[in-house]
């Protein structure tokens, strides 16, 4: 890859408007495709991103090649993937009909399969598997902000390497594994706090500040961890606390959990899971793409993982409009007292 590759990011909403923005200001070629209100957005105001160490830049409207058509991915030599897992197979369909043969397609997505999706779905495609561990939000019209801490990480191939490179330590930087299995499960982990997001309705900093949502979210991870164990599968931290320690963090009385972790990760006090913002647009959610996953983990394994799969369930009546939040008491009970084989997970 001597020369620039033309980098296309399908599905340019936050996750995308911020790592191609964040790409682009390193010295990239990149291209969007979105919606329409996204590119009167930046059309109107330029494209703005920061993040919570202090960076900022603004990068005005004329610099941004955003589109609305998937027509543009046949100029592409690199697609990075920031629709929701849920809209996978639909994204798919349209790097088939536009985009050229042998391009690499690099998901950053949540969850576990859509890697494996793709490769069965794109096989005349180079499929990478990528993992972004931060929350971008909305500020503003075409400002997006990293809220949360981390770095974009991908499977090592001779595309990422070369992208790694060009970005260098730069915001947006690019690390580089050999088994984005662990990678995948070690972010699902923290991913699992996304249903409790959005069925408390409060940010996630003030989510996290209260003890009875943690210890339903500490209680998802030990679960968790256990099944993997199982399938021998050992998750990569993607954070500084290694995970078979971050239940016992996460699940620790208000007085250290505050002066420690919340100390250590970052969080921006109006950041919110996407899955909080789905429900409150009426959307679908990715529930079962993170703790559904551990529910099908559980059933290959022919075990049970009832505090997930009771959290799948809350998130499913709250998708039809059934219970639509929950107070750290009042979730805390339903999941881990009202349920035979949820006891014993709490804190």
């Amino acid at each position: 890859m001597k020369e620039a590759p033309r980098i296309v990011v399908l599905g340019a909403g936050a996750v995308g408007c911020f790592i191609g923005g964040a790409w682009l200001a390193a010295g990239c070629k990149v291209a969007f495709i979105g919606r329409g209100r996204v590119k009167q957005e930046i059309a109107d105001h330029g494209l703005g991103l920061s993040d919570q160490d202090g960076w900022r830049i603004h990068l005005a409207p004329d610099l941004i090649d955003f589109g609305t058509k998937p027509a543009a991915l046949k100029k592409a030599d690199v697609i990075l993937l920031t629709v929701k897992s849920t809209g996978t197979q639909a994204a798919a369909k349209e790097i088939a009909r536009h985009g050229r043969p042998c391009a690499t397609v690099i998901s950053f997505q949540n969850g576990i399969g859509n890697a494996e999706t793709l490769k069965r779905l794109l096989p005349k495609f180079e499929i990478v598997q990528g993992m972004i561990p931060y929350n971008v939000v909305r500020t503003g019209p075409g400002r997006w902000h990293r809220a949360t801490w981390g770095d974009l990480t991908a499977a090592e191939t001779d595309t990422s390497r070369a992208l790694a490179a060009r970005i260098g330590d730069r915001p947006g930087k690019l690390l580089l594994a050999k088994d984005m299995v662990a990678v995948a499960w070690g972010k699902l982990l923290l991913n699992l706090n996304n249903a409790i997001n959005a069925l408390s309705g409060l940010t996630i900093l003030e989510e996290l500040n209260q003890r009875d949502y943690r210890r339903v979210l500490a209680a998802a991870m030990i679960e968790t961890l256990e099944l993997l164990q199982l399938a021998d599968i050992e998750p990569v931290a993607t954070g500084p606390i290694p995970p078979r320690l971050l239940p016992h963090a996460i699940g620790a009385p208000d007085f250290v959990f505050r002066n420690f972790l919340l100390r250590v990760q970052k969080i921006d006090p109006n950041a919110r899971s996407s899955r909080s913002e789905d429900l409150a647009a009426g959307r679908e959610t990715e529930v079962d793409h993170l703790n559904g996953e551990v529910v099908k983990l559980a059933r290959s394994l022919g075990r049970e993982a009832p505090v997930n799969s009771h959290i799948v369930e809350l998130v499913k009546q709250a998708e039809m409009g059934i219970n639509r939040t929950w107070s750290a008491a009042e979730l805390r009970a339903h999941i881990l007292e009202g349920h035979k084989g949820a006891r014993g997970f709490g804190y």
